[in-house]
């Protein structure tokens, strides 16, 4: 298999796009970040170039994929936007429209911990636990790989869940990984950082273990 070296990320100036440009850049990967608003990166670097397009339109993203050889996507329409569940799952259609219309195989999606399950047969998203003021966007993701994302046979996708806390932090290099059961602590935490977070990505980018299924972290 040939090794990855171009890589596309969309969403790269949010907070785990951010983190993943970082590290992919950090390990030598020429990375054209896709964005909205391509003032938010400072980043100088000769292996990135900044590009701005609307991935809810298909040829803008095919056009932005092509001579790839992987595509992550970190896209969140906002927490805050009224239409995320509706946006989240049609923009996402689009993306792996696009991925597929640019003959790009393999496809690494930021997921979300709400389709993970807490207990045997109980996700987090019907669990009652997660906050109502993000619980569509948490469910929008959880649908899009239930009911969408899982179905899909032309790409080689991968879905990966973050534990349910993922916040700013170091890079420990140290771990667990797992497949459909959220992944909790001695006491019961499912926490990760943001930087280990994207270390483990990029590792499934370099080294790629999983195909056309979901994986997951914590510590």
């Amino acid at each position: 298999m040939e090794k990855v070296k171009r890589i596309v990320l969309i969403g790269a100036s949010g907070f785990v796009g951010s983190a993943l440009l970082n590290e992919a850049l950090n390990r030598g990967f020429e990375v054209t970040a896709v964005v909205r608003h391509p003032e938010k990166i400072k980043i100088e670097n000769e292996n990135l170039k900044v590009v701005k397009a609307d991935v809810a339109v298909l040829d803008e993203v095919a056009d932005v994929c092509k001579g790839a050889d992987a595509v992550i996507s970190a896209f969140n329409p906002g927490w805050n936007n009224p239409d995320i569940y509706d946006e989240t799952i049609k923009v996402y259609l689009t993306i792996i429209d696009g991925v597929k219309k640019a003959g790009i195989n393999r496809f690494l999606m930021v997921g979300g911990a709400g389709s993970l399950f807490i207990a045997p047969g109980l996700r987090l998203m019907d669990s009652g636990e997660v906050p109502e003021n993000i619980l569509p966007g948490v469910k929008a993701l959880g649908e899009f790989y239930l009911n969408f994302l899982k179905k899909e046979k032309e790409i080689d996708w991968v879905f990966f869940s973050p534990a349910a806390d993922m916040r700013p932090g170091v890079r420990t290099g140290r771990y667990r990984l797992g497949k459909d059961d959220m992944i909790v602590d001695i006491v019961g935490n499912s926490h990760i950082s943001v930087e280990d977070y994207a270390a483990a990505m990029i590792d499934e980018l370099e080294y790629p273990k999983h195909h056309q299924e979901r994986f997951t972290i914590g510590y």
